[in-house]
């Protein structure tokens, strides 16, 4: 039980909710990390602000040999993703980027190589301003063939998305991440979007590289069991979309409604009243069957 009104904001923070919060991320640097991995983690701490912690001073430990110093900064910090940067002579220039912490365990944890780095001090070019949004894209057929690919995916947009937002204006898509995977690398790019006059209303775009880049190979892998991958996958009950009867939709999303009515009799069908429509005497004593007497004059 919390002792202070201020851990119980802390444990009422953390307790489970229908939208999750915005997930943060813990950047560690190892106790052998040199000057490319700490510029690495500097530069992606940068991209990633607000959501971000990042750890200066060094700490003395191994992801996929030991995990419990990376739950326990999980729980100090209320993070559920984190990046480990570490150099040795048999894996050089090293990153670890870890998974959504569920339920205090690290589920999926990806070792990459950095074989070329350019930070963002390097690039003489205009840069957006913190918190911006990025737009992600993938390129390669890797990241829907191969498992590990495919979870690395997953990763990054989890690491990267940022937040929810109800609404998009044109001029706020000016952040670009593209990761591309080709013959066993991942190339990580980050562009600034320019809207450039093009005499229509449709802007012209063009694309201004402005770091950090990342020439990356994957290493070593621990990924969660199929079982508890789909268990940290569930959504509650409340969050699905209850189901409609008689609503149905087609492939562009055109929404259909059956109605049911009881059958009717269009003899009986009340129009509306126009002198136009009015039956004259004839016409009705025709439906009456015979003319009607004619009325005597008085003498």
């Amino acid at each position: 039980k919390p002792k202070t009104k201020r851990a119980k904001r802390f444990l009422e923070k953390r307790e489970p909710k229908l939208k999750e919060n915005t997930k943060n991320a813990m950047l560690i640097k190892g106790g052998n990390a040199n000057l490319t991995v700490t510029e690495v983690l500097k530069d992606i701490y940068a991209v990633k602000k607000p959501f971000a912690v990042l750890y200066k001073k060094k700490n003395i430990t191994r992801p996929f040999e030991d995990q419990t110093s990376l739950e326990f900064f999980s729980k100090k910090s209320d993070c559920s993703l984190f990046l480990f940067g570490s150099h040795n002579k048999k894996r050089p220039n090293n990153l670890i980027i870890g998974s959504r912490m569920f339920d205090y365990h690290v589920l999926d944890m990806i070792e990459l190589g950095v074989e070329k780095f350019v930070s963002l001090k390097d690039v003489k070019n205009s840069k957006c301003p913190e918190g911006t949004k990025p737009m992600l894209i993938f390129a390669g057929d890797m990241f829907d063939v191969n498992e590990e690919y495919r979870r690395l995916k997953s990763l990054l947009i989890d690491f990267f998305r940022g937040p929810s937002v109800p609404s998009i204006r044109l001029a706020g898509l000016e952040y670009v991440l593209h990761f591309t995977a080709l013959d066993g690398k991942i190339y990580m790019r980050s562009y600034k979007v320019l809207l450039k006059k093009s005499g229509c209303k449709i802007p012209r775009i063009e694309l201004e590289e402005m770091g950090p880049s990342l020439d990356l190979v994957m290493r070593r892998t621990h990924l969660a069991s199929d079982d508890l991958y789909k268990l940290s996958l569930k959504q509650p009950k409340a969050l699905k979309p209850k189901k409609k009867k008689n609503i149905s939709h087609d492939v562009f999303g055109t929404t259909y409604g059956r109605i049911h009515m009881q059958k009717q009799d269009l003899s009986k069908l009340q129009t509306r009243k126009m002198k136009g429509l009015k039956k004259r005497p004839a016409e009705k004593s025709a439906e009456d069957g015979g003319a009607s007497p004619k009325k005597s004059k008085s003498g």
